[in-house]
């Protein structure tokens, strides 16, 4: 055992020494700063912003961003920020011509979309033009705070499962609506030079009705919707005579209920029911350290509240991903992002806590982030429990440096991750990462990994257990543009902390576009996409190929808030053995060479009733395949929302007589008694897991950190009839209340 922590040392060691001996300094700011300035005066948070000291707050011009950048907005805003020692203060006064048709659905906790209007701000804490915390409010007075990353690049490129304390109040009167927000300084993390504090600050309005943003400062539309969110365009803000905050937060937690569970005798000929009384405590404490380092401790971790999975239908020979939602793992959860491309990563946080879909305890842990100098920090290690005999106690570990080098805008930096089991199993992973701006919108991106673990055959080369990852791309929409990459995993590659699709293969693509905007305001759209997409993944044991696609594709985005997105497809697939698609059909080894058609097509988000569909059709190996999906959100009245999804695939194989017709379907219905008191309830119905999932949920949330939630799961089986003995019509059933109160 010795052994094996002297290796990961060694480990550890190799990775900060990769990153301390890269370049630290050379870089700077282009963007002129604007001074925020401090207010004299006391505010009285009720959304009317009447005080006079609103008239000492600096007014931010705000410009269209959609449907036409660069236009004057439709409607008046007239936004003020300004700050105290404690407080940062944003008020908006959003004038309207109609106040009628302003559009507010929300009510609850992180429920905004593109249905309400919405106001918000953005900013670059920490001013690395690459992430940001986001707090947005709607006319109803929900809030929704998230993180966002990656310089908000990317098909979703926030993370709304995050949370921190902050007020607002809401006011809609005859001119419009009023927004004051105050956020306390110690829920931002920040770096403090001598007092002087530099973000970044985006302000944001949109008006539902008339698909419309307007933004500050004044961004060009160059990337579309997420691009008024990019913290590298952001307004360099400064704070001065600012003082470290030490926020201490400590929440415990009361749970208790009741669950049935239904499992099969010794003899397998009867199915007992196994009732069992729950009741658990533990806790949560977030800590400042400083200003810009946060240590976050858990004891007894649980995560009862959480919505369940969304079901799916796995039409290929990999492993589904599933996004993580617990919120423990949420704060800079992007810090701790060392990506492949896709899904794959060299940290994946489900791998702590579930195993095989199911919870394992987790018996406590330590989260720590932040920045020190010019170094991102981030740790985490968490213990599990022992589960029956199958599952060893284990622990997790990650360390996470990284900096800005050459430029304000590329960064490089190093991860360790480690498994280890009471039963003596290890796994561990070094990687290194890489992100540079070339020049204007060119990025180049470069990730190693190499992992190490018990069991390892002697003779094993560098390339064996290795991961590489490069990449170039432009970031813009406009004009032509491309994204290439490669990638290589080894045949021993292993990284039992992170998520891998595939294994022992060598991957080269992505795509070249062209993009453009229309000059005519008449036009109903705001810009066209074309792109020419492919990929080739060969296998690294005989250069083989083992999938390869294809296709034209074609984007385009309409004034009035829709969206398209379609084309053709090639696709080849090489199959050394068999695999399982649908209960008993099976796709046979073979090469298969087959063509294809998808086809996204969703209406106007901001709309009370939105659609979006997918369409894959054509060949599929050798039959054929019909896919069609419904998205709904509708938007009943101001407290009642409805989503129903259903999904149908229909695989036909006319040549082997085999065939299937595979459902999924989930129903969510949601209604707000007002922004601290909601119910919701969520059904999935599933013919391939034979499966009905309902999920009911009450939360009660009065302030930030004090929840009360009462829970209901169920699983039933839908077919019962066909397995001997015959299944129970309940699989398992729990209903838990769980209380929640911080101390702050």
């Amino acid at each position: 055992m010795f052994k094996q922590y002297s290796t990961f040392g060694k480990i550890v060691l190799l990775g900060i020494l990769t990153c301390w001996i890269l370049p630290v300094n050379g870089y700077s700011q282009s963007n002129s700063v604007m001074t925020i300035p401090r207010l004299d005066g006391a505010i009285k948070l009720d959304g009317k912003l009447d005080e006079v000291v609103w008239d000492q707050a600096k007014s931010l011009p705000m410009i269209m961003y959609l449907p036409i950048s660069g236009n004057e907005p439709t409607e008046k805003s007239d936004i003020r920020i300004g700050y105290t020692d404690e407080y940062l203060y944003v008020g908006a006064r959003m004038y309207d011509s109609d106040p009628s048709k302003i559009q507010s659905t929300a009510l609850e906790r992180d429920s905004g979309s593109p249905t309400d209007d919405f106001f918000g701000v953005i900013i670059d804490t920490f001013n690395d033009n690459e992430n940001a915390l986001a707090f947005f409010v709607t006319p109803g007075g929900a809030r929704t705070d998230a993180t966002i990353f990656n310089d908000s690049q990317g098909d979703m490129p926030f993370n709304d499962s995050w949370n921190t304390f902050w007020d607002v109040v809401t006011e809609v009167n005859q001119e419009g609506w009023f927004a004051e927000i105050r956020i306390p300084f110690s829920s931002l993390r920040y770096e403090n030079s001598e007092g002087e504090v530099v973000m970044g600050l985006i302000a944001q309005r949109w008006i539902a009705r008339k698909s419309e943003s307007s933004i500050f400062p004044a961004i060009p539309n160059e990337w579309g919707w997420f691009g008024q969110w990019k913290p590298s365009q952001s307004q360099k803000v400064q704070f001065t005579n600012l003082e470290n905050k030490r926020p201490l937060y400590i929440a415990p937690y009361l749970l208790g209920g009741f669950g049935q569970q239904h499992e099969l005798n010794e003899a397998e000929t009867n199915w007992l029911r196994d009732d069992q009384l729950t009741y658990d405590a533990g806790v949560d404490i977030k800590y400042g350290l400083t200003s810009n380092l946060t240590l976050d401790l858990t004891v007894n971790t649980d995560f009862a509240q959480v919505e369940a999975d969304n079901q799916q239908v796995n039409l290929t020979r990999f492993s589904l991903f599933f996004p993580e939602k617990r919120k423990f793992f949420q704060e800079r959860a992007s810090l701790f992002n060392v990506s492949f491309g896709g899904p794959n990563r060299l940290f994946y946080s489900r791998r702590i806590g579930i195993t095989n879909g199911e919870e394992v305890r987790l018996l406590g842990g330590a989260r720590l982030v932040g920045r020190i100098g010019g170094w991102d920090l981030g740790f985490i290690n968490m213990q599990t429990a022992r589960r029956g005999t199958d599952i060893p106690s284990e622990n997790f570990g990650v360390l996470r440096l990284r900096r800005r080098v050459f430029n304000s805008y590329s960064y490089i930096g190093t991860m360790v991750t480690s498994r280890i089991g009471e039963d003596g199993s290890y796994n561990y992973a070094l990687g290194g990462d890489g992100i540079i701006r070339l020049f204007e919108n060119n990025y180049l991106t470069a990730n190693i990994a190499r992992t190490f673990e018990n069991g390892e055959e002697d003779g094993i080369t560098f390339l064996d257990a290795t991961r590489i990852h490069l990449g170039w791309e432009t970031r813009d929409i406009d004009g032509f543009g491309y994204n290439f990459s490669f990638s290589r995993s080894g045949s021993d590659y292993n990284p039992e902390l992170g998520f891998e699709v595939r294994e022992n293969y060598t991957r080269f693509g992505n795509s070249i576009s062209y993009g453009w905007f229309t000059s005519s305001e008449n036009s109903p759209f705001i810009n066209h996409q074309v792109l020419l997409n492919g990929s080739i993944f060969l296998s690294n044991i005989d250069g083989t190929t083992e999938s390869a696609d294809f296709g034209p594709r074609w984007n385009a985005f309409w004034k009035s808030g829709g969206q398209i997105n379609a084309g053709p497809s090639l696709f080849y697939e090489n199959l050394t053995e068999s695999f399982e698609l649908f209960k008993d059909v099976v796709i046979p080894p073979g090469s298969y060479q087959f063509y294809g058609f998808e086809g996204i097509y969703s209406t106007a988000e901001a709309s009370l009733f939105t659609l979006r569909t997918n369409l894959e059709a054509g060949q599929f190996f050798d039959g054929y395949r019909f896919s069609n999906s419904y998205n709904i959100t509708w938007s009943v009245t101001p407290k009642f929302k409805i989503d129903p999804f259903y999904e149908l695939n229909r695989v036909v194989f006319p040549k082997r007589d085999d065939a299937f017709t595979a459902h999924v379907g989930r129903l969510r219905l949601r209604y707000y008694f007002n922004n601290e008191l909601s119910i919701s309830t969520f059904v999935q119905y599933s013919n391939a897991s034979e499966s009905l999932i309902s999920n009911f949920r009450l939360r009660y949330n009065p302030k930030e950190g004090n929840d009360l939630y009462i829970v209901y799961n169920e699983g039933m089986n839908t077919d019962r009839y066909s397995y001997t003995p015959v299944r129970p019509l309940s699989a398992t059933r729990t209903i838990l209340v769980k209380y929640t109160y911080t101390f702050h």
